[in-house]
């Protein structure tokens, strides 16, 4: 039952996401099939379900069109090639066991991404909602603007049926939210305008029909064997691999989160591969997970894979039941379902939480959105992966080194950041936060010389390293050298609670001797007490500040 829901719905959606895709209709249902089935055999969740989307759809239309007319035979064949190139990409990422590369295209780059796809989706099917003819590859701008000077010419009763079909879609949705909105909206669309084509002739109404698919199971195909060809097609097959593997796999989880089933992310990415590969073969444009079908798989009542198994199964008996029946669907019902889908792409939700919590990530988005509408669509996903890098790298490139105190009230000398509470005038107490590698060496350094300029007489450091999740051979080699200054100063420099990770580079570096074993400490009383030891004692007579628990006992030894 789980599976008829599926090939119910992957009717409407295949034949809308084709025409998006610039394809003929049939080649959606294609991606549905075939692709569908091996995904759900070789990938690890359990009810994931790949086919076309929006998102693939217009990225391959955005690249693939500047190549060859769209639904041409070299427009069909660049998109088959296209295909195979991103799963052999897709499985060779998966055998590499890459699959937490797809961490690094952030929440923000997918959001920014598809609220920008939904809105070329809706200015593109303009046309046929409003029964105008556009120029054929208008920019974003350039369509908005054709739009804008020729409303007066828009077609009466072809705005009719897209009206009544976009209208339909909606009120399913929000009452009777169980029924398949997307079909119900087909069909009510359809059925008014075959009813007013009765009336009148086709090219007097203006109302055109997609036409008859063919009853056919899917034809095989071939790719393209050319290293021009790849060459020409590498750029948009990376864009589109990392676009579709970050859609498949945070689908995959957004499911296991409410059925507990884990999801192996290499597995996901082999599975999605051997789909793309297989569905080359088989006359199938670039598939991977959608959400909406993977969200009424699991509500419908899935288990297993067999779910989306039998819905490719299933899907190609509808095809050969009842293609001829899209001789029936007109164009402007198209339209009225795509804006629909448009409209449901952008996430409002979400978008509204990343701009109230994170500037960077709102930065993000709106570079990824703007870009998506004014230039390249695989290159705006690539700018705001490169984006969302550089802002992580410059966070990271600058870790946190805070001066603590010890906290006076605490009997387990806790170390505080107070700026209000006195520091010993000789043993400078230094946090820092984040790994200490070639990035954020510069800054770290940076912050040494500052310390030892302003506080010359703080000529020991004590740096509480627990914050420190990593140490590469950069950051070693800082430590050296910061402890060689200080030893010029005529202090030291000693490391308390250094991770395992880190202390394993240093002890394979050979920079644990270096740095003297006798000042590494993983007892923070061990490490007062042992530095205390090696202050300057006349300086302490003078003190009047006592800051660590051994100044006191010194104070009343002496008296």
């Amino acid at each position: 039952m789980a599976g008829l829901t599926g090939a119910v719905i992957v009717l409407p959606q295949g034949v809308a996401f084709a025409t998006i895709a610039g394809m003929p209709p049939e080649y959606g249902l294609y991606a549905s099939m075939v692709p569908a089935i091996i995904a759900a055999l070789f990938g690890s969740s359990w009810h994931l379900v790949s086919g076309p989307t929006t998102a693939a759809s217009i990225v391959m239309y955005s690249a693939l069109s500047t190549h060859a007319p769209p639904g041409s035979e070299q427009y069909i064949a660049l998109a088959i090639t296209l295909t195979f190139m991103v799963g052999v990409i897709q499985l060779a990422m998966g055998i590499a066991r890459m699959g937490t590369l797809v961490n690094f295209v952030s929440h923000s780059v997918i959001i920014g991404f598809t609220a920008g796809a939904a809105i070329l989706i809706a200015t593109k099917q303009a046309e046929n909602f409003l029964g105008l003819e556009l120029p054929p590859g208008e920019h974003f701008y350039e369509t908005l603007y054709y739009l804008w000077s020729h409303w007066r010419d828009l077609h009466p009763l072809v705005t009719l049926v897209a009206a009544v079909t976009l209208g339909t879609g909606v009120m399913v949705k929000y009452v009777w939210p169980r029924l398949p909105a997307m079909l119900a909206a087909l069909i009510l669309g359809s059925l008014v305008g075959v009813l007013i084509n009765l009336f009148g002739d086709e090219s007097a109404t203006g109302i055109h029909m997609v036409g008859a698919l063919p009853r056919q199971l899917p034809p095989l195909s071939m790719p393209i064997f050319s290293v021009s060809v790849f060459k020409e097609l590498a750029p948009v097959a990376l864009a589109m691999t990392l676009f579709a593997l970050t859609e498949a796999a945070s689908i995959a989880r957004s499911i296991s989160m409410r059925s507990g089933q884990p999801i192996e992310g290499n597995q996901e990415f082999i599975g999605q591969g051997l789909s793309n590969i297989a569905g080359s073969f088989t006359s199938a444009y670039v598939a991977t997970g959608s959400f909406n079908r993977s969200g009424a798989n699991y509500d419908a009542g899935a288990r297993t894979p067999l779910a989306a198994v039998f819905a490719g199964l299933l899907l190609i008996f509808l095809v050969l039941a009842f293609a001829p029946l899209t001789a029936y669907l007109p164009n402007a019902a198209m339209a009225g379902l795509l804006i629909l889908v448009a409209w449901r792409l952008i996430d409002f939700y979400h978008i509204r939480n990343v701009i109230r919590a994170d500037r960077k990530e709102t930065l993000v988005m709106a570079v990824t959105f703007f870009g998506t509408l004014f230039l390249e669509l695989e290159f705006a996903i690539l700018l705001g992966v490169m984006l969302s890098l550089m802002i992580y790298l410059r966070r990271t490139s600058r870790p946190k080194v805070t001066p603590r105190v010890p906290d006076p009230d605490s009997p387990h000398r806790q170390f505080t950041s107070s700026v209000t509470l006195p520091e010993c005038p000789q043993l400078k107490l230094i946090r820092i936060d984040d790994s200490l590698y070639f990035g954020a060496v510069a800054h770290v350094r940076e912050m040494f010389r500052r310390f030892r300029e302003h506080y010359p007489h703080q000529k020991h450091m004590l740096l509480l390293t627990k914050g420190i999740n990593h140490v590469d051979i950069s950051g070693a080699e800082l430590l050296l050298e910061e402890a060689v200054a200080r030893r010029e100063m005529g202090g030291q420099l000693y490391l308390y609670r250094l991770k395992d990770t880190a202390t394993d580079v240093l002890e394979r570096g050979g920079y644990m001797d270096k740095l003297d074993r006798a000042n590494m400490f993983d007892s923070k009383e061990g490490a007062i007490h042992s530095i205390f030891n090696k202050l300057d004692k006349s300086i302490c007579e003078t003190c009047d500040k006592r800051i660590f628990l051994e100044c006191r006992l010194d104070t009343n030894q002496s008296d």
